[in-house]
Parts: structure tokens; C-alpha cells; sequence
């Protein structure tokens, strides 16, 4: 059986990787976060989340993430979480993702490996029909 390599394989994903170390540290970044997002690796790597967070979703962020930590547990491993995010360019993204935590010796959990997905055009459809819907129930109801 051929053997994998698994950094080949991260990079050649056309979903964004992005994991973090316990403080929220990125500590891997591929090609596809580099395109969802716009930071290169050398932008991201070593650097906080906050880096792609709009800053009024800060808080709620960091409070998730922290539990997570501390409990080992998120329902976002099957789960698809939607998300505010900020390009490099400071333009708005919407993202959808999954989460994996990976363990370290001690059975805590270490790091958080996210995979990302850009969902901006699926949510401005969205957004847009809700609004014609609106639109056309105020019709029918006057």
C-alpha cells in the first residue's frame, strides 16, 4: 500500500485547512486558506485567529473556543458551523466548516484543525431570496 503524505495531501485540498494550537495560534495554513482568505501561510502561521474574525464576533469566538479546549468536546466535528469571516482586503466572507481536535499525549485536546469552506455566494443567494420573499409577501398581504 502506497504510503500518504499527509502535507501534500492538506495543500492539494481545494477546502481551506487552518489549525491552531491551544491559545489560538495558527500553526498550519494550505493553499486553500490562502485563496479563501487572501494571508499567505507566512501571514498566517504564528499569528492569532483574530487575524480572520470581524472583531464584534471576538468574544463569542474565543468563548466557543475555549470550552472546547477545556472539554474536548464540540458538535462541530459533524456538525457544519456558518460564520462571519474578513478577507485580507477587509471585505466580508461567510464561511461553513468542521472542526477535528487532535489530542496530544496527555489525552487533552492540543490543536484544532478546522476545514473551511468560502460560503459567501450560497449565503448572499440566501440572503437575497429572504428578502424577495419579504418582498413579495408584503404584496399579497396589503
Amino acid at each position: 500500500m502506497q504510503q500518504l503524505d499527509f502535507q501534500e495531501l492538506a495543500q492539494a485540498l481545494g477546502d481551506g485547512i487552518v489549525v491552531c494550537d491551544a491559545a489560538g495560534t495558527i500553526v498550519f495554513w494550505n493553499a486553500a486558506a490562502t485563496r479563501i482568505f487572501g494571508f499567505t501561510q507566512d501571514d498566517a502561521v504564528g499569528r492569532s485567529l483574530d487575524l480572520i474574525i470581524p472583531p464584534r464576533q471576538q468574544q463569542r469566538h474565543w468563548d466557543g473556543y475555549h470550552k472546547t479546549m477545556a472539554t474536548g468536546e464540540t458538535r462541530y466535528g459533524s456538525d457544519v458551523l456558518r460564520v462571519p469571516a474578513l478577507h485580507k482586503e477587509g471585505k466580508p466572507l461567510s464561511i461553513a466548516f468542521t472542526v477535528a481536535l487532535l489530542h496530544g499525549p496527555d489525552g487533552k485536546v492540543a490543536t484544532i484543525a478546522a476545514v473551511v469552506r468560502d460560503d459567501t455566494a450560497r449565503w448572499s443567494e440566501e440572503r437575497a431570496l429572504r428578502a424577495r420573499l419579504r418582498e413579495l409577501e408584503g404584496t399579497t398581504m396589503g
